[in-house]
């Protein structure tokens, strides 16, 4: 019971982990907990789109975990280029440290759930991924492009980054965020710089 409770606290901290949206209507920054509580709701509610057998609890659990790390190393903006393996490995690090908490036998579970969904090899991963590509286009498209805007983020890095991960995972999903992202595009909401 100690190590869970020691466990539950110290992933209170995820709550402090600023990422770049900001959550509709409000003019804060979402934190990482929020994300992860948000990506866990929109993959069930998804489920008739997800493939065949995947088992949705496995999904769920990926997702409410995928992001622990970042408590020790951050948030990263998922449009930021290169150094991405030692950013990974510092975030399993972390990961396993955080995990570590708990008694051993959770611990591993939890490290594997964590490994699975950085590998994207299963249909179960490949779909929790497609839902982190997707949540944060989603609340740029009814945002005005805030976080695009913000950091000069272009309509091509965009599709080049998000595209692969989505359209793999759930296609029906992709073919409902195209269209929204090339009306954005018309609509002026992607970064002027080289991003």
């Amino acid at each position: 019971m100690q190590q869970i409770i020691q466990f539950i606290l110290e992933i209170d901290k995820l709550k402090a982990v600023t990422r770049k949206n900001k959550p509709l209507g409000l003019e804060r920054y979402e934190n990482s907990a929020e994300h992860s509580w948000q990506l866990a709701l929109l993959a069930m509610s998804l489920r008739e789109f997800a493939p065949a057998g995947v088992d949705m609890n496995q999904v769920i659990r990926m997702l409410l975990l995928h992001d622990i790390g970042e408590i020790d190393t951050g948030d990263t903006m998922v449009y930021v280029e290169g150094g991405w393996a030692e950013r990974k490995a510092e975030e399993l690090t972390a990961a396993r440290r955080i995990f570590g908490i708990l008694p051993a036998a959770i611990a591993e579970e939890y490290v594997a759930l964590w490994q699975e969904f950085e590998a994207g090899e299963t249909d179960a991963s490949r779909f929790a991924n497609a839902i982190d590509r997707a949540m944060p286009a989603l609340l740029n498209m009814h945002n005005n492009g805030q976080s695009w805007r913000e950091n000069g983020i272009s309509y091509e890095r965009v599709v080049k980054r998000i595209r692969g991960q989505i359209e793999d995972g759930c296609p029906a999903l992709w073919a409902y965020i195209e269209p929204l992202l090339i009306e954005a595009k018309a609509d002026g909401w992607f970064g002027m710089g080289q991003g």
